[in-house]
């Protein structure tokens, strides 16, 4: 009994078509490997000079283990690789204390990282939504009144300028000597972290209207709040969504130095700042790697909002 030709919607492949489709299958195969390659390699490379300094910076601590008494290269390795609280900690010592946290703490300790990072997320995101409205807000003052424009904006430059660990704290102790939960000052810590590139994208957002499709509106009679709902903000959404990938990833640093000054027993800056206290670097090393997986979530959230709302708009994907 023969086998039944290969189909393609209910009708059989001729030769020439079924070698091509096998043709094209092993290329998009290989240009898919071609293009993990240097991933791969620059990883690896990583992962290598990683132990290496990791051998190199712990290796005083475990010699002096020894006593004077001869070692092999392997027990060194050994030992170093596998110390309770290294200088710098190995990928898999990380790795290993993050699943640790994650997957064996019930969710309610305050050793899951799980918990931790739904604390920080909660003033990331109430900040990020406050940042992108006074960011649009500053932006759309800014592009309809030139007089703003040019006594506005260089201030919203120059508050970048303040260092962002200086003002921390007393916007901690001022909010919190007015009764206000911690909640709202990690939060606006984060808006004033993200509101600048908002105000930075909108502004030329707005701004990037075709003059002949403003000149067209001017024909119609348009108001400035009919040009800016039906032209500049539709325009403006590319660099929305651009900045929006920027603030959040800033708004997430905010949250993370807000929580650094209160003293607070949650939140991934609590644990980086027990981690540093008690000379658990593994532990920081785990947070770090929380907030990065959380910061690519973040951003890959805004992506998807990013997707539909150009799929809503009719954009070709």
């Amino acid at each position: 009994m023969t086998n039944p030709p290969p189909t393609a919607y209910g009708r059989p492949l001729k030769g020439a078509t079924l070698a091509a489709q096998r043709s094209r299958f092993r290329g998009v195969h290989s240009i898919s490997f071609a293009s993990m390659l240097p991933v791969l390699v620059v990883t690896g490379t990583v992962f290598v000079l990683w132990y290496a300094v990791s051998l190199w910076l712990n290796a005083p601590q475990v010699i002096e283990r020894f006593d004077a008494k001869p070692y092999s290269f392997q027990e060194l390795a050994t030992g170093t690789w596998n110390m309770e609280r290294p200088v710098l900690p190995t990928p898999h010592q990380i790795a290993r204390n993050f699943f640790e946290s994650v997957f064996t703490e019930d969710l309610d300790s305050p050793r899951n990282l799980l918990l931790h990072a739904g604390v920080t997320l909660q003033s990331t995101l109430l900040g990020f939504a406050m940042g992108v409205i006074l960011g649009v807000l500053i932006a759309v003052q800014i592009v309809h009144s030139p007089w703003l424009d040019r006594s506005l904006m260089p201030w919203v430059v120059a508050s970048q300028t303040i260092p962002i660990l200086a003002i921390a704290p007393m916007i901690v102790v001022v909010l919190g000597s007015l009764g206000w939960p911690m909640l709202v000052p990690k939060a606006i810590i984060s808006m004033y972290l993200c509101f600048f590139p908002v105000t930075i994208g909108m502004v030329k957002g707005l701004r990037s209207p075709d003059p002949l499709q403003m000149d067209l509106m001017r024909t119609y009679s348009a108001s400035k709040s009919q040009t800016l709902s039906l032209l500049r903000l539709p325009a403006s959404l590319p660099f929305l969504f651009a900045s929006a990938k920027v603030a959040i990833v800033a708004s997430l640093i905010g949250a993370i130095v807000g929580e650094l000054p209160t003293g607070a027993q949650s939140g991934l800056g609590a644990r980086l700042l027990s981690g540093s206290y008690y000379g658990q670097t593994v532990q920081i090393w785990s947070a770090l790697l929380m907030a990065s997986l959380l910061g690519v979530g973040l951003v890959s959230a805004v992506q998807w909002a990013q997707h539909l709302t150009g799929k809503q708009m009719g954009a070709r994907t």
